[in-house]
């Protein structure tokens, strides 16, 4: 795979849109950076190149919202999940470096047809988030977020059936997947995967991104919540299904 700068027209394009479709989402409606961007990633990326690019271009986004939530954080929880990750990453990203392109494709974009339904439907967990509970939901999230560079489904599906506060619940996932894009980036660097044209490429769709973000933000109006979710959903299941393996971009 090439770096950007040597990406064909179409290809840089599509990672563009990718990019700032992502952020938009996320502006308007919260969510779903990763559903949006990896499939269509996927499209002209590698399994390692699309995922460093993805942690590299969102590792920013969250900054401006943590000093707010790490007054509500849960710090015994997210121990937890970042201790389940931790343990749980390495083998989701030995995975990965073993993954066809093909099926890297196939897998991110079914692991994202699988979030929306659940979404849809309105599947939820609902035992009790024992500490034990919480570290699984952190292993199953570092497992998926190293093979497919969708760490969000097991914990948001966890704890949005959580009997705990909203603010906690927010403060949890966003210190959680900023804690898990450090340890992508680290882990992948001790295994000698972080290619520097990638690294490059991942910190130039930071501008799309954030562009998206601030866009995405601004046509957010109280009220329409529902009509940005559905939004949400469409752009989800648009991505998905156009990051299925049997679509080639052409010159």
């Amino acid at each position: 795979m090439d770096p950007l700068f040597a990406l064909s027209t179409p290809e840089i394009a599509l990672l563009i849109t990718a990019a700032f479709l992502a952020g938009c989402t996320r502006g308007f409606a919260g969510f779903g950076t990763a559903l949006i961007y990896m499939p269509l990633a996927g499209v002209v990326l590698g399994p390692v190149a699309a995922i460093t690019t993805l942690v590299l271009m969102d590792i920013v986004g969250p900054l401006p919202m943590l000093p707010r939530a790490a007054r509500h954080v849960d710090r015994g929880d997210l121990a937890r999940l970042l201790l389940g990750a931790m343990l749980a990453l390495p083998l989701g990203l030995f995975t990965l470096f073993l993954l066809d392109p093909g099926v890297f494709r196939l897998l991110v974009s079914g692991v994202s047809l699988s979030m929306l339904a659940g979404l849809v439907l309105g599947w939820r967990y609902h035992g009790a988030l024992r500490p034990g509970a919480v570290t699984a939901t952190g292993a199953a999230s570092g497992f998926l977020g190293g093979v497919a560079g969708l760490p969000g489904p097991p914990v948001i599906f966890v704890y949005m059936a959580s009997a705990k506060p909203a603010a906690a619940i927010r403060a949890n996932i966003t210190f959680f997947l900023f804690g898990y894009d450090w340890m992508v980036l680290a882990m992948m660097g001790l295994a000698g995967r972080l290619d520097p044209a990638w690294i490059v490429t991942g910190l130039a769709l930071i501008v799309p991104n954030m562009l998206g973000t601030v866009l995405g933000t601004a046509l957010f109006v109280p009220g329409y919540e529902r009509a940005y979710r559905l939004a949400a959903y469409g752009l989800i299941l648009f991505a998905a299904l156009a990051g299925l393996p049997f679509w080639t971009l052409g010159e």
